[in-house]
């Protein structure tokens, strides 16, 4: 069986995406060299097993599995071309998805933002599963310097080295989202960090954790 503990991985975090993204709507991967394992195509999150795990390749195709991988493939597969990532989770959670479909992004109002980046950008929407839709996602990491980025009317992607760090900052990223979304509704206009606080914040984050 190849890939066998990254299949794990994600038969292990599965379940989470349902804390994130309704219904069956989100998908999550891990890579190992040219291939990542990823979670099937329109099952619940807690109805499938390391057999079934799909592993497909950077290419875009599937090597092993009982089960179908996600529509979004071709989107996890172009990021792996482009990105050196360990781990891709997507998610339409409610939070982060008011913003991509008002086509806002999430700026500094909290120093854990830093966990992805100094802002998470929106990318230009593409139709779900394409490789357009990827170099859009890559296109606008790249230009916020961030490792997640929300999808025009669509949800969000965040990249990490593992696939633990990509679900902690996708809860980050929701989160932050809520509270930018919750000051603003109140009448009120969130104040921005500055980017000399987010680097102390980056600088303090080097020696943070045991």
């Amino acid at each position: 069986m190849i890939l066998e503990s990254e299949r794990r991985q994600v038969v292990a975090h599965a379940a989470e995406l349902a804390e994130l993204t309704p219904a069956r709507t989100g998908n999550l991967s891990v890579r190992e060299g040219d291939a990542f394992a990823i979670t099937p195509t329109g099952v619940p999150y807690d109805s499938f097993d390391v057999a079934e795990t799909p592993v497909v390749g950077v290419d875009g195709e599937q090597r092993e599995g009982e089960m179908a991988p996600s529509s979004e493939v071709p989107m996890h597969s172009a990021i792996y071309r482009r990105e050196d990532v360990g781990a891709i989770v997507h998610t339409h959670s409610p939070w982060s998805t008011a913003l991509a479909v008002a086509h806002q992004p999430l700026p500094p109002i909290h120093y854990m933002i830093v966990a992805v980046g100094k802002e998470v950008p929106v990318a230009e929407y593409a139709p779900y599963g394409s490789d357009q839709l990827a170099a859009n996602i890559v296109a606008a990491m790249d230009e916020a310097g961030s490792t997640a980025s929300f999808i025009e009317n669509h949800g969000l992607v965040v990249t990490a080295p593992d696939l633990e760090t990509a679900l902690e900052n996708t809860h980050h990223v929701e989160s932050l989202a809520r509270l930018y979304l919750e000051t603003r509704s109140a009448g009120l206009e969130p104040r921005r960090l500055s980017d000399d606080q987010l680097e102390t914040v980056l600088e303090k984050f080097e020696s943070y954790g045991q």
